[in-house]
């Protein structure tokens, strides 16, 4: 799903809210977040700042707009909501050579990136995952950096894809050791601009990367490292990354941590086990919204809706097996629910002139009252030949009246929008993070962004949307709403504050009283993207090597302990043989010399009883 994002290069400042700079056109940004990352406002609660072993974030770049004087801002105007902060903001180490890396291309549908992430020595410990973190340069910026337009642009010339490509990989070969190239993973995943395109097309664009890559390339790099992945595998990942981001993968006990009782995946006894509770993910862009959360329970009837995997590297260990519901609906986004709405406002209204031979919205003096706008606001939309005027009233709750239908819902049991199967959520035991609109909704103008709260949310929405736009223009001017918001932002406020509250409560219906909701921009102060969570999953048998190498030390030194014991036990015996056996020759052979002796001596007297035999008297002889 495409997110509008912050990208932060190299010696350029971020462009994300609160970094107490300049935005384009002039406009001064607000001051950085508190400490603590909270509000300054007594009545916002400071976010908890456990330990955080990731990188990285969903944000907005900046609108440009005409230069103004900035007034200060009353005592309720905050920065915006960072989760807390941590300090692993250092430069990354490049001399140290336990450190890996690897990197992650983002083919978009407006652009790529490449993400350079590291990590040290995994431990050896198989219960525990890689602590991958973003790069960062001698200016401790985030190795990041962007090319326009999208690969897909490249559909009708496939054979300069690798050109397009390079000067990325060249980025972050210049920022990785050399003699780091040939084990550094490198993957080139691609999203919604490549899943539009036909199948020939896009492996026509693959092929071309698999090809000429690895000849410029010294990159650990193979054919399964490009592929275009689905919108549910985008999900997983950038669920993925930000409960790596919150710790929600570090199952030490800790009494402060929320746990939930989980059942196994793939297990035939039903196991089950505690551990740390995670967070859910939504996030509502310009054209799509999409939820993600764990489903603790066994769920067979959303099977095919959920992604099973395990992110530890061990396949029989079961402690990180996770089962997550991931869906994603086009056409659901902000602007696009509003492209929606004016759609068929414009077919409503033609069929109404059509029938009782009216001229209404055909000029400003007629103009078709849309409660979604605020009052007096004068707007134009679709076609030349279908312009329809428009006059905004300002009510809240009948634009929530008429959003309704454009959310599909059906009256079955657990289903969401467009009618898809939602697995139940236990509303008493968990927690989500809302993102980009979530966040805008709530904290660029009605500027109660960090923890939801449906009452309030509702009653400011209702009062902005009454406000005249004369008056909203007027505070836009003196600076009392965000640095980031502009006009556009003010004039469709209103409506994308129902269809938030909307989609939130009638489509994934979250109950009003739900209070585990946290809209941020940032989480721990940095940017999240689902590259994070695409280099955990796909870097998760790494481990095994470390690991191996360290179950090699040890039986090689048990082993060489082992023999030397045994060397030295052998010897010692080899050598009382060698003794053993010449004292038994040396016996042989004084037996022998003594066995001589007496035939000697016995064969003297024979010849000696001869001789003297030969000396006896004659014997008679007859001739």
């Amino acid at each position: 799903m495409e997110r509008p994002s912050v990208f932060w290069r190299p010696g350029v400042s971020p462009s994300a809210p609160g970094s107490g700079s300049t935005a384009p056109g002039g406009r001064q940004r607000a001051p950085p977040p508190l400490a603590d990352g909270g509000h300054s406002s007594a009545s916002r609660r400071p976010a908890a700042t456990p330990p955080s072993p990731g990188s990285c974030s969903f944000g907005r770049t900046a609108v440009a707009r005409t230069p103004r004087q900035r007034i200060p801002p009353p005592s309720w105007v905050s920065a915006p909501i960072r989760l807390g902060r941590v300090p692993d903001m250092e430069a990354t180490d490049i001399n140290n050579p336990n450190l890996n890396y690897g990197l992650v291309v983002d083919c978009g549908s407006s652009g790529s990136r490449v993400f350079v992430y590291t990590w040290p020595r995994h431990n050896g410990n198989p219960h525990e995952l890689l602590d991958i973190k973003q790069m960062r340069d001698k200016h401790r910026k985030p190795v990041v950096m962007k090319i326009k337009p999208g690969i897909s642009e490249y559909a009708s010339t496939p054979d300069k894809a690798s050109d397009y490509i390079s000067p990325l990989l060249s980025f972050a070969a210049q920022h990785i050791p050399k003699n780091k190239h040939q084990e550094t993973p490198l993957y080139i995943l691609c999203t919604a601009g490549m899943r539009v395109l036909p199948e020939s097309q896009q492996e026509a664009l693959l092929e071309d990367l698999r090809t000429d890559i690895p000849v410029n390339f010294n990159f650990l790099f193979s054919d399964s490292h490009v592929e275009v992945i689905s919108g549910k595998q985008e999900g997983v990942y950038a669920w993925i990354g930000i409960n790596f981001v919150l710790g929600r993968f570090n199952h030490v006990e800790d009494e402060n941590e929320a746990v939930v009782e989980v059942q196994v995946p793939g297990s035939d006894q039903q196991e089950t086990l505690v551990r740390k509770r995670t967070a859910g993910v939504l996030d509502m862009g310009g054209v799509s919204t999409q939820i993600a959360y764990e489903v603790p329970k066994t769920e067979e009837i959303a099977k095919n809706l959920l992604a099973e995997f395990n992110l530890g590297c061990d396949a029989h260990q079961t402690e990180h097996v996770y089962r997550v519901y991931v869906s994603t609906f086009l056409g659901f986004g902000g602007n696009a629910a509003r492209q929606r709405y004016e759609e068929n406002l414009i077919s409503n209204t033609q069929i109404q002139n059509k029938l009782l031979g009216q001229h209404q919205g055909e000029s400003a003096d007629s103009p078709v009252l849309d409660p979604c706008l605020p009052p007096d606001l004068q707007d134009e939309v679709g076609t030349l030949d279908q312009r329809v005027h428009l006059r905004g009233t300002g009510d809240f709750n009948r634009c929530r009246l008429l959003l309704q239908p454009f959310l599909n819902h059906t009256n079955d049991t657990n289903t969401s929008l467009n009618g898809v199967y939602q697995p139940p959520i236990d509303f008493h035991n968990s927690q989500f993070y809302g993102f980009s609109e979530f966040y805008y909704c709530t904290e660029d103008v009605l500027r109660m962004g960090g923890d939801y709260n449906s009452t309030k949310y509702a009653n400011a929405a209702k009062n902005y949307c009454a406000t005249q736009w004369k008056t909203l223009k007027e505070r836009f001017d003196r600076g009392l709403y965000a640095s980031h918001a502009d006009l556009h932002r003010l004039k469709y406020q209103c409506f994308k504050s129902a269809w938030m509250h909307e989609v939130l409560h009638s489509g994934f219906a979250f109950p009003p009283a739900y209070e585990n909701l946290r809209t941020a921009l940032l989480v721990y102060d940095k940017e999240v993207q689902w590259t994070l969570g695409a280099i955990l999953y796909r870097t998760r048998f790494l481990p095994l090597r470390d690991i191996q190498q360290e179950s090699l030390k040890g039986s090689h030194t048990h082993w060489h302990h082992s023999f030397s014991f045994m060397n030295n036990h052998y010897l010692f015996l080899a050598c009382f043989l060698v003794v053993v056996l010449s004292i038994l020759l040396y016996l042989l052979r004084l037996r022998r010399i003594h066995h001589r002796s007496t035939l000697h001596r016995g064969a003297s007297a024979s010849v000696q009883w001869l001789e003297e035999g030969l000396g006896s008297p004659d014997l008679p002889v007859t001739l």
